[in-house]
């Protein structure tokens, strides 16, 4: 009777670590929860990108486990990022997705422990998310979408004709913006390019300081700026009743009222984190080891449509 009890106590821990182990590889699926701090065209590229990306890799490596996603966007709101950021906390999932750099910051406050990748934050060091981009050191890692702000300045000075000055409009409240405007400023001072920088922090302040610009600048510029995606078609009908060139950050930008940017692609960038994600879940790689990417591809991009209503000639425009 004693040997039948112990065999089955065995049995039944055998059992149960083989059910960890099967929950640990993935055999029963990922869960995977995904913050967005607002929705607009360049941050729904990014979670559709992350999603192809993964399925990609498992497919190429012969893996049909499933995956479930958990998605909650805070619409800009911070105690909504307060709120859901503990939500996926608790949920326990295996891993976190940070769209944007408030949303990556409110996982990274909730967790220490939870594998957590980000896209489109911009400078994830500033951010307080990592110690270094090449060894972040913590359980945070991830792609940063800082794009090349000297040559789509430039691309915006081939745009524009007369000696105003190239406006520069962003949040300052937003950390990945005022850091894309510190480097306009320093490729400005470099090739003696006078700008006047303007900020909003709210879409009503758009307008307003919109309005404040007319006469004064020969083309406008956009950092890859969250509150500005959210705007675009409003700045981009104001700005083509002005006649102004729009150069975006993104290329999302671009499309919903820019006339063009030489940038990266959301959708690309969210696909590289996928595949960051296939080494965290399957490989079982630590955030802390893995280096925070850029893209690796940048396009340039014209709003066809935009650039005749001003008066410019989409075939002429050029890479800077």
């Amino acid at each position: 009777m004693k040997k039948l009890l112990i065999s089955s106590v065995v049995l039944g821990l055998g059992l149960l670590l083989a059910g960890c182990q099967q929950r640990a590889t993935g055999n029963q699926g990922y869960q995977v929860g995904i913050l967005q701090v607002v929705q607009h065209g360049s941050l729904d590229q990014a979670r559709n990108g992350f999603k192809t990306g993964l399925r990609q890799a498992l497919k190429a490596h012969g893996k049909s486990t499933k995956v479930t996603y958990h998605y909650l966007n805070a619409q800009g709101d911070q105690s909504n990022l307060n709120t859901m950021s503990q939500q996926l906390v608790q949920q326990k999932n295996d891993l976190l997705l940070g769209i944007a750099t408030p949303a990556a910051q409110a996982l990274a406050k909730k967790t220490t422990t939870t594998p957590t990748l980000v896209t489109a934050v911009t400078d994830l060091k500033a951010a307080s998310l990592v110690k270094s981009a090449a060894k972040p050191q913590t359980n945070v890692s991830g792609t940063s979408d800082l794009t090349p702000v000297g040559k789509q300045l430039k691309l915006l000075k081939s745009l524009t004709t007369g000696n105003r000055p190239l406006g520069v409009m962003y949040n300052s409240s937003e950390e990945n913006s005022v850091l894309q405007v510190k480097l306009a400023k320093q490729y400005a001072q470099r090739h003696h390019l006078n700008l006047k920088i303007v900020s909003a922090t709210s879409t009503n302040d758009i307008a307003s300081v919109l309005a404040g610009l007319k006469g004064q600048i020969s083309g406008l510029y956009l950092p890859t700026d969250n509150l500005m995606a959210s705007a675009m078609k409003m700045i981009g009908q104001k700005a083509k009743a002005a006649d102004l060139p729009v150069v975006t950050g993104s290329i999302e930008m671009a499309e919903d009222g820019g006339t063009a940017t030489y940038g990266l692609n959301y959708y690309d960038l969210g696909k590289q984190t996928g595949k960051m994600a296939y080494r965290v879940l399957v490989n079982h790689q630590k955030p802390q080891t893995l280096p925070v990417e850029t893209a690796k591809h940048l396009h340039l991009y014209v709003n066809r449509a935009n650039a005749k209503s001003i008066g410019l000639k989409a075939d002429q425009i050029k890479q800077p």
